[in-house]
C-alpha cells in the first residue's frame, strides 16, 4: 500500500499547488515549505538560509576550495564542526529528513530530491509534473511575476535542478524511469489530483486517507 507520494516537476507548472490539493485530497501532511523549515531547525540557521540552498549546487570555485580543504591538514573536520551549511550539508540533512517523513507515512513529498531517496520504498509512489511553456509562464504570470520574469525564471531554476540531480544522484533529470506517473498539468489541477488517485487506486494500493475522504476513492 502506498503511504508516501513524492512530486518532483518543472518550475512553473503547478507543482505546489497541485501538492497542496493532493495532500488535502488524501487527509495527509504537506511537506514543500515544511521541509525547509525542519531542515533550518535541525542546521539551526535561518529558513532564509535553507531555502538559498532549495535544490541547487554551489559555486564550481567553492566545490574545488572544499575539496582542497578536505584534502589538506584540516581533513578531519566535519560540517557539524565547521558549521558550514552549505549544499552538501543540504543534501545530507534532506536525506535523513526523507526518510524519518517516509517512515511517518501519509506524507507527500515535494521536491528536494525526495524521488531518489527514497527511489527503493515500495510504499512510495513517484510522480513527475510537467506542463509546455506557455503555460508555466501563464501560471507564474498569474502568480503576480512579469512575464519577462517569468521566461527568465523557468530556463534558471530548472536548469539549477537539473545540474543538482546530476551532481548528486548521477542521473538525468527527470529520470524517467523512477516515476510511477509524468502528467502534463495543461489538464487541470484538479484533474491532475484525480488521475494521481485514481492510478494508485487501479494499482491496486490505495492509499490510506482520512475517513472524510475515504469515500471519494470508490
Amino acid at each position: 500500500m502506498f503511504r508516501v507520494i513524492t512530486i518532483e516537476r518543472e518550475y512553473g507548472c503547478g507543482g505546489g499547488a497541485i501538492a497542496r490539493k493532493l495532500a488535502a485530497r488524501l487527509g495527509w501532511k504537506l511537506w514543500d515549505h515544511l521541509l525547509s523549515q525542519e531542515i533550518a531547525k535541525m542546521a539551526q540557521v535561518d529558513c532564509a538560509v535553507v531555502d538559498s540552498r532549495d535544490e541547487k549546487l554551489d559555486g564550481r570555485l567553492y566545490r574545488l576550495a572544499k575539496m582542497f580543504f578536505r584534502g589538506s591538514h584540516e581533513r578531519g573536520t566535519s560540517l557539524a564542526e565547521s558549521q558550514i551549511f552549505d549544499a552538501d550539508c543540504m543534501v545530507s540533512l534532506m536525506e535523513r529528513l526523507a526518510l524519518k517523513v517516509a517512515e511517518e507515512g501519509n506524507s507527500v513529498i515535494v521536491g528536494r530530491g525526495a524521488p531518489y531517496f527514497l527511489r527503493h520504498r515500495s510504499d512510495t509512489f513517484h510522480i513527475f509534473l510537467y506542463a509546455p511553456h506557455l503555460e508555466k509562464v501563464r501560471r507564474i504570470v498569474a502568480d503576480g511575476r512579469n512575464e519577462t520574469e517569468a521566461r527568465q525564471l523557468i530556463d534558471i531554476v530548472d536548469r539549477e535542478r537539473m545540474a543538482f540531480v546530476k551532481y548528486y544522484f548521477r542521473s538525468d533529470w527527470p529520470t524517467r524511469v523512477l516515476y510511477h506517473l509524468m502528467v502534463n498539468t495543461t489538464i487541470g489541477d484538479d484533474q491532475v489530483v484525480e488521475m494521481i488517485v485514481d492510478t494508485m487506486h487501479r494499482l491496486g494500493r490505495v492509499p490510506e486517507c482520512s475517513e472524510m475522504h475515504q469515500s471519494r476513492l470508490k
